[in-house]
């Protein structure tokens, strides 16, 4: 089970294919798979955060998460989501893929489950030594490694298999943020029931929107 980019492409990885669980029926253009980790959280959400590194409050229907983005690990990627948060590309967007298990992700589709169109993609930074723990921030994107343009999710646990292993499909997927406040409103979107709509498989019941997402502070690395 990878973070994709909905709904045109599939994504697979190599870890997902040797996961004890196994890969179960495709849907939803990716494959599923319980996927378990030991690996402890090395950026544990609280953490004093980088003064130099800036901050986004992403404003949900449920609460608002302070995020801390870490311009001095992923500079490509940090430049790329600021701009979106700039543009307002993030307001009135939704998470569309709950997975209580895994990650929760959003920033690319409308409340009426419209694809935004997006820039171009860029280059993947998942190579910058950063992990896929708990209350991460990383880029969703297709099987293709350079392929992440807006869409985001946040990890719920620990996921070593999305980590940087090599090059191709092991190239993983970039963290350039962690959560540094409102964890308690990522748990009440992790638990939120889901239902199938169409080609979205873990879509909330009950829309939950990203009502904004605005800079807190801008730190050097971000300008």
């Amino acid at each position: 089970m990878q973070p994709k980019l909905l709904p045109i492409a599939v994504v697979v990885t190599v870890a997902c294919a040797l996961a004890t669980a196994g890969c179960t029926k495709k849907t939803d253009d990716h494959y599923e798979g319980k996927v378990k980790s030991n690996e402890p959280s090395v950026t544990p959400p609280g953490a004093t955060p980088n003064a130099s590194n800036p901050q986004v409050v992403l404003k949900t229907s449920l609460g608002n998460i302070h995020v801390e983005l870490l311009a001095d690990k992923a500079p490509i990627t940090v430049k790329n989501f600021l701009r979106y948060v700039d543009d307002k590309f993030y307001d009135n967007t939704i998470f569309h893929r709950v997975i209580s298990n895994f990650m929760i992700q959003g920033g690319g589709m409308t409340t009426d489950l419209q694809k935004k169109p997006t820039r171009a993609a860029i280059k993947n930074e998942a190579d910058n030594g950063v992990s896929n723990t708990r209350g991460t921030l990383a880029m969703a994107r297709t099987k293709h490694p350079d392929s992440a343009t807006a869409q985001f999710f946040i990890n719920v646990k620990d996921s070593a298999h999305l980590n940087h292993r090599g090059p191709g499909r092991l190239f993983g997927y970039c963290v350039f943020g962690r959560v540094i406040k409102g964890m308690d409103v990522v748990e009440k979107i992790r638990y939120t029931p889901t239902r199938r709509e169409g080609m979205l498989t873990h879509l909330p019941i009950k829309t939950v929107v990203i009502l904004q997402a605005r800079r807190l502070k801008q730190g050097p690395a971000a300008k």
